[in-house]
Order: structure tokens, then sequence, then C-alpha cells
């Protein structure tokens, strides 16, 4: 108030303060919408990192796999990330009984499905904006191989579906950091000839039962790293983070440490 004398404002002193700081808080709100989306902070004080997420419906014989896709969320909440979940408006590719592991007659759509992991919040994969987000992140399930991709009916001669293929080299062209888990990581193995991925081991056993697909990937031209359920492999030159997840035959808290690494390591390159 430079030399004002503030006795001259008698009681209505109290009033201006509320005033000023009504002033400010509107100041301060503005200052905030003016902000660029990449400066805000996390509850950590680190930019907040806006995280693109593809599901492939809802259960791992037909969809995404359930207990994955938890993991990742649980992961990127904790990382005070800003997630997005993106599925295909598409039928699925089957339903299958989960308690007998058999197809069924009925249609189901893999937008709808994913709906139920996302608590609803989830939106069409063509309306995905590469430019709005920092990251991608595609956990696995049958759902990669059957609804993402035809791997689970041609193996090594599968194609991606065009929307999926269109996004992940549309992250990569930009320089932007991709992970993958369990089965998806073949996505990349296919869109991005030469990159190095894991699923884990590529020796048989009963804790890798899918260690054919590991032998796969090399015959494609990946180069394939065995990691533990625990560990994640870090791809530089991609930036592509892979973890094996139910690759394994591994308790639950095992696959989701695995995930949280995968999680830490592609967030490195946000």
């Amino acid at each position: 108030m430079g030399g004002t004398n503030p006795a001259l404002f008698g009681e209505d002193i109290n009033c201006c303060s509320v005033s000023v700081r009504v002033i400010l808080s509107a100041q301060q709100a503005q200052r905030t919408l003016q902000t660029p989306r990449n400066a805000l902070q996390s509850p950590q004080g680190t930019m907040v990192k806006h995280v693109a997420v593809i599901l492939a419906g809802c259960g791992v014989y037909d969809g995404t796999e359930v207990n994955e896709a938890c993991a990742l969320l649980v992961h990127l909440s904790r990382a005070g990330t800003e997630v997005k979940m993106f599925a295909p408006n598409v039928d699925q590719m089957d339903v299958v009984n989960h308690c007998e592991g058999k197809p069924q007659t009925e249609k189901r759509n893999v937008l709808l499905e994913s709906a139920r992991i996302a608590r609803g919040k989830v939106t069409d994969l063509a309306k995905l904006d590469v430019a709005a987000f920092d990251v991608l992140i595609i956990p696995g399930g049958f759902g990669v191989a059957k609804n993402l991709s035809d791997w689970a009916t041609k193996g090594k001669d599968f194609s991606v579906k065009p929307e999926v293929e269109k996004v992940i080299k549309s992250f990569h062209k930009a320089g932007k950091p991709i992970a993958m888990c369990c089965i998806s990581p073949v996505l990349a193995a296919k869109v991005l000839p030469g990159c190095e991925v894991t699923v884990g081991h590529d020796c048989e056993s009963e804790k890798w039962p899918s260690a054919g697909t590991a032998k796969t990937l090399g015959e494609m031209g990946c180069k394939h790293v065995n990691k533990n359920v625990t560990e994640a492999h870090v791809d530089k030159k991609n930036k592509l983070v892979t973890t094996s997840a139910f690759m394994c035959n591994a308790p639950h808290h095992e696959v989701f440490d695995g995930v949280g690494v995968m999680v830490t390591e592609v967030l490195k390159f946000a």
C-alpha cells in the first residue's frame, strides 16, 4: 500500500484483504489454465506423464488379462500419471467361457468389454491423438492375439490390425516410449522390425509353458532377451520396454512386481 495509512480504511481493511486473496486466487487459476499440459506436476513433484493404454476386451482367454491391466493401472497411479484407456470398436474374434475355456456362440464388442476394466471410461481407439500422450502401454491377454492382431490363428505369419499398427508406428515415429507385457510384445516384433523384447524365457518348462513364442520372435528377426518375470527388458534404441507377466506360470505378486519394473523403466523415457 506504499505510504497509505491503513487506519484510514477502518474496518474495510478486512474486506480489502479478502478481495486481494480472491484476485490472487483468480490469477493463480488463470496461470494454471495457461500452463502447458506437460508442465503440470504430479503429487510426487515431477511433471505429469500422460499415458495411453490400449485394451483388447475383458478376460484372459478372449480379451485383456484383467490382473495385468489392474497391476498396470495401480503402478501408473502411484507414479502420478494421467491415464486414458482406449480399445478398438470391433467385435471380438470369439467369446470364451472362462470357467470351461470353451468358445461360445454369442458376440461381444471389444470396446464395450474393455469398459468393464476401465470402469466405463474407455474411448474408441480411432480417436487416440498421439500428440496428447507421452507414453503408450499395451497389457497382455489373448485379446492381443485375437482382437489386436491375428497371431492366435496365424502365428509368425500374422498381421497387426491396421488401427493398432498405426498407433504403435505413430508413437515410435514421434520418439515416444512404448511398453508391452505378456503376449503383446509380438505386436512390436511385427511393427518395429529388429526391435528387442522379452516374453520371458526361450526354454519350455512348467514355469515357462509358452517359451516357444520367444523362438518364434527370433525367427521374425526380433532379438529376444531372456528375463525373469520380475524383470523387464529395455530396448533403448526403440524406447521399448517389455516384461513377461503371465507368460510365466508365476504367483500374482511376482507378475505385479514385473509390471511395476516395466512402468518405472518406460516412464524414464517420457
